[in-house]
């Protein structure tokens, strides 16, 4: 299979992009800047890397020709002046490189959510593009993920676990579903290896689920060292942006409510983590180095 991968230097689409070419097949990657390391780091892989985004309709349509299959992404969550434009304008140039391709598979990477009248900005604003990308009648599948594990990996977040804390926005009883970027790689491979099982499906996407008491207690193990939990009061969230103020707050009422047994036994063969397993493999060497 072929497959142009968006985003493919960033989480998501990276993720992806390393799944297909472990399983053998050839992938263009979508980049904003293809020297950077993780771009450099798929070339190493297999990939071919083509400089663009989504941003750019016609640089699209060009890298997607020949290809059998698209993986996009849409506008990073903010919430900001114009998101809602650039989520629905990056789904459907996606949508239509897809067609121009020849009727190549599109799976578009929306949220979990999206689809139930929340209110909350940027997942209104992929709501939109999840319409407009079906009202294109391209082959295509929508994939919708949690809270991202990969969020611990900024620098802000990774300071504070250095300094023995884990803060998050949400009671230390809130039990929060989260899925880690390599999971939605793999299931992403498989729903394109298996395009006729997925095709016009919307499928939610979560790893794990688990409190933040839970979480700073695996952290803990993680590092040899005590991590406390901390909730951080939303109005320090409303301050910097009131899209993921409503975002926690809903989380804090339940969230998505991903099923995630169901989910789990429909694809076994992701090899889903676990938060601590992942937290070993990815933040153990920084959990090491405790800062004042």
């Amino acid at each position: 299979m072929r497959a142009l991968v968006t985003g493919a230097a960033e989480a998501q689409g990276g993720a992806v992009a390393r799944a297909l070419l472990a399983r053998g097949h050839r992938v263009r990657a979508f980049s904003r800047g293809p020297g950077d390391p993780a771009a450099a780091r798929l070339i190493e892989l297999g990939a071919e890397v083509v400089q663009g985004s989504l941003d750019e309709p016609r640089a699209a349509a060009r890298a997607a020709a020949g290809v059998d299959a698209v993986f996009a992404v849409g506008a990073p969550p903010d919430g900001g002046p114009g998101a809602r434009d650039a989520e629905v304008r990056r789904g459907l140039a996606a949508a239509e490189a897809a067609r121009a391709a020849g009727g190549a598979h599109l799976v578009y990477a929306s949220a979990a959510g999206a689809d139930r009248g929340t209110g909350i900005p940027h997942l209104e604003s992929k709501a939109a593009a999840e319409r407009r990308i079906a009202a294109l009648g391209v082959p295509c599948t929508i994939l919708a993920p949690v809270y991202l594990m990969e969020d611990l990996l900024s620098p802000a977040a990774l300071l504070g676990l250095q300094r023995g804390v884990y803060a998050v926005p949400l009671p230390a009883g809130c039990r929060l579903q989260q899925l880690a970027a390599d999971d939605l790689g793999r299931f992403a491979a498989l729903v394109l290896e298996r395009r006729r099982d997925f095709l016009g499906r919307r499928v939610e996407l979560a790893s794990d689920e688990l409190t933040g008491a839970e979480a700073g207690a695996a952290l803990s193990r993680v590092a040899g060292r005590e991590i406390r939990y901390a909730e951080v009061p939303l109005a320090e969230v409303r301050a910097r942006s009131e899209d993921l103020a409503a975002m926690f707050r809903w989380l804090a009422r339940g969230g998505p409510g991903v099923d995630i047994a169901a989910l789990h036994a429909l694809s076994p063969e992701v090899g889903w983590r676990r938060f601590e397993d992942w937290a070993r493999e990815h933040l153990a060497g920084a959990l090491t180095r405790a800062v004042a």
